[in-house]
């Protein structure tokens, strides 16, 4: 069965939202601040909220940032970077090219175009600039992310990762023959036409996600208004958006983005190339010891004692609670201003020729959102970590010029925890609680118009032939993965513990975690030996058929793992299921987990522990409560203060004041923005899994009737990660080795960079 859900076009009037509340940003120094509002509220108020907060002393001063000089010629910079002990350190290295593009402002015409230009040439997969590096065969993944235009001074960057040291001076050659060939002979018709739908429909859209439109347009006005620019700037994209296109009809394509080619790239000096050099991880720590004994041999013992003895007050006031007269001044809502009923979608569910239909009558602007969404779990066990590589497999170019946007895709899994007497718990408004069928695996693939045209090319005419631009993606995904563990490793810890708890997890590990990084370091390397079995896996994806279930029952073995890489923080993680201890769900774990990354975490993991990032996340679909650090100094001392967290609730005291802002900011979370893709996208989840209406309402009147005791009694609960919990870190190697020292075997270490 295929389940499509539709949002209906209607007109969105007017781009600020009614009934908003308005907000300020402002820089650290009152006489720096820049103020942002947006709204319908009553501007007098605004105004009465200016004057009370500043006073004339403190008005916003006259901040030049006066911009730089362009460069007579280029300049070269060549940097180490770490690696592990025993890396292949022959094609590490890395290259970027970097043009400051002008010595004072850009008008907005001009930005626009360098915009579309930018597009062009790197916007997607079949752009030929991006094309020409990647089937180069020089480097494994693009670095660089071409137009940067939020600064004062606009750049542009672009460079290869994965390159070895005889090669840089070919990539570089590269980048420059490849901008030369574009100016002199220009972009394919179709091509540039693509673009502008794609990025006119995206103007138009102002899909924001998440971010409330009032806060992304702030983001987007204040690179201007910080330099004493016009912030409206920005947004007025209409007649520029008319303006450019108008020229492309009238001189043609060349003739707009040659000339931007010529003066901003070709015969720009302002160039700046960073090679960047693999150096292993050990002479690097060599380096920072030898500074810092220099440093300590320069100081006298009044020096050292000085130093201890301000450390020990930092830590002593990062240790110590604001006291409550300090924390009734900050302003905060009260219980009465929360909405006492669940957000809700409507919703008609009808039937076409067996497929079932969800519509969602909502403000669009004149936009169809679709989810296309498969059933998957028939699929062997064996072909999971094909399913990413098969829905971005080479499109239907040709037929795909004249889309505004073209696909993506992603997976989502069904939980199997509870049975079916369990199952009628709920959750909150996004994020549905345990299933009633069996596990299974959704690909939804999501279209922002009307024509489902990209979903019928890839299940019926893609032919898995081109084993070239296969063996480029399966490089470039394998990047992104080794990426991911450097800059966001509490992510793949996060899916390896799930991974060792439940089936489904098992299954994100297979699409997205550490095992899905060997398996594309594996599939590099038989993309040329075994093409056909390749290809025949994709092709038995798609013939997959929905009638036969296959039975998913696997999971990591229950070990504590470290993921070594090259780094000097550590991403800390700890879980276990809590409903296997007999915990049932009720609503007031929503503000009981987010109060204990508030303040326990915070304070804890980040402020004296002095990682970037410590909160904790309770996945009330399968019962797993995981605890997670972000840029972490510290490994095994983390692990102690997730440990103590049932103490830290057993002996919480708090007043009212303090309970109501919990709840009322986890009320913000579960009633997060949500544009009408996003409303639909979660009705769809919850019809689904047959999350009511009326399960939600119970669920929001738990959260609103949160007790102190509630906290303490979750006390039990926690006690089980301590207790039963198990840890996976992505971790440096001399953290994870005196980890093992200090508990003899604690962490089975497992290197996969």
């Amino acid at each position: 069965m295929v389940l499509i859900v539709g949002v209906i076009h209607k007109i969105f009037p007017n781009l600020h939202l009614r009934n908003s509340r308005s907000f300020t940003a402002s820089i650290t120094i009152p006489s720096s601040a820049r103020i942002w509002f947006y709204g319908d509220d009553d501007p007098n108020e605004r105004l009465r909220v200016l004057n009370d907060t500043f006073d004339a002393s403190s008005a916003p001063s006259e901040s030049k940032i006066h911009p730089q000089k362009l460069f007579s010629e280029p300049v070269r910079i060549v940097e180490k970077y770490p690696a592990a002990e025993g890396a292949d350190l022959k094609k590490k290295h890395m290259v970027c090219l970097n043009w400051l593009l002008d010595d004072k402002p850009l008008d907005l015409e001009t930005e626009l175009a360098l915009g579309f230009l930018d597009h062009l040439m790197l916007g997607t997969p079949a752009s030929p600039l991006r094309k020409i590096l990647l089937e180069s065969g020089l480097g494994d993944a693009i670095v660089g992310g071409g137009v940067e235009d939020e600064l004062h001074q606009p750049k542009f960057s672009i460079g290869l990762k994965g390159v070895s040291e005889d090669d840089i001076k070919k990539v570089e050659e590269l980048i420059m023959n490849s901008l030369r060939n574009l100016a002199e002979e220009g972009f394919d018709s179709d091509a540039v036409e693509a673009s502008m739908n794609t990025i006119e429909f995206s103007l138009r859209e102002n899909n924001t996600g998440l971010v409330p439109r009032g806060l992304a347009l702030m983001l987007r006005s204040i690179g201007k208004l910080v330099y004493n620019m016009d912030p409206f700037e920005p947004l007025k994209y209409q007649k520029p958006l008319m303006d450019l296109k108008s020229r492309i009809t009238e001189e043609g394509s060349k003739a707009v983005f040659a000339p931007l080619l010529e003066k901003f790239n070709l015969k720009n000096p302002h160039l700046v190339t960073i090679e960047m050099q693999r150096r292993l991880l050990e002479m690097k720590r060599l380096r920072e010891r030898e500074i810092l004994n220099k440093a300590k041999a320069s100081m006298t013992e009044e020096d050292l004692a000085e130093l201890a003895r301000a450390t020990q007050e930092l830590r002593l006031k990062q240790e110590t609670p604001d006291p409550p007269e300090a924390l009734k001044t900050v302003p905060s809502l009260s219980l009465s201003d929360i909405p006492k009923n669940p957000t809700f979608a409507p919703i008609e569910v009808g039937d076409i020729n067996g497929v079932k239909i969800l519509q969602h009558d909502l403000f669009t602007n004149y936009v169809l959102f679709a989810e296309v969404v498969f059933n998957m779990s028939s699929l062997k066990q064996e072909l999971l970590p094909f399913v990413p590589l098969f829905w971005r497999a080479p499109h239907c170019a040709s037929r795909l010029k004249s889309l505004r946007l073209a696909h993506s895709a992603s997976t989502w899994v069904r939980h199997n925890h509870f049975d079916e007497a369990r199952a009628s718990c709920a959750s909150h408004a996004y994020a549905p609680c345990a299933p009633r069928a069996p596990h299974a695996i959704f690909i939804s693939a999501r279209r922002r118009n009307s024509d489902l045209i990209v979903v019928n090319c890839i299940l019926q005419d893609v032919q898995f032939t081109d084993q070239k631009w296969f063996k480029q993606f399966v490089s470039q995904s394998k990047a992104r993965i080794e990426t991911r563990l450097r800059g966001s490793g509490h992510g793949i810890a996060a899916v390896r513990m799930d991974a060792k708890l439940n089936v489904a997890g098992w299954i994100s590990e297979q699409m997205g975690g550490v095992n899905y990084l060997e398996f594309l370091q594996s599939l590099e390397k038989k993309v040329g030996e075994d093409w056909d079995g390749i290809s025949s896996s994709l092709e038995e994806i798609r013939s997959t058929s929905p009638i036969q279930s296959a039975s998913w029952n696997a999971r990591l073995r229950s070990t504590n793992d470290a993921i070594v890489i090259p780094t000097q923080v550590n991403y800390v993680g700890k879980a276990a299921n809590i409903y296997d201890t007999g915990y049932e769900l009720k609503g007031s774990s929503y503000v009981i987990s987010k109060h204990i990354s508030n303040t326990w975490l915070w304070d804890r993991v980040r402020v004296s522990g002095g990682a970037y990032g410590g909160f904790c996340d309770f996945d009330t679909h399968s019962g797993i409560f995981s605890f997670l650090s972000y840029r972490d100094p510290n490994l095994l001392k983390t692990l102690d203060v997730y440990d103590a967290t049932g103490d830290f609730l057993r002996e919480l005291e708090m007043d009212n004041d303090t309970l109501t802002k919990a709840i009322i900011g986890t009320i913000g979370d579960v009633d997060a923005c949500q544009l009408p893709d996003a409303k639909g996208y979660s009705s769809l989840l919850r019809y689904m899994l047959g999350v009511t209406e009326e399960e939600r309402q119970k669920r929001r009147e738990e959260i609103l009737s949160t007790s102190l005791h509630d906290f303490k009694e979750f006390a039990d609960a926690i006690d089980a990660i301590k207790d039963k919990g198990l840890v996976v870190a992505v971790a440096s190697p001399d953290d994870v080795e005196a980890a093992n020292k200090e508990h003899s075997n604690f962490l089975e270490v497992k290197k996969v960079l």
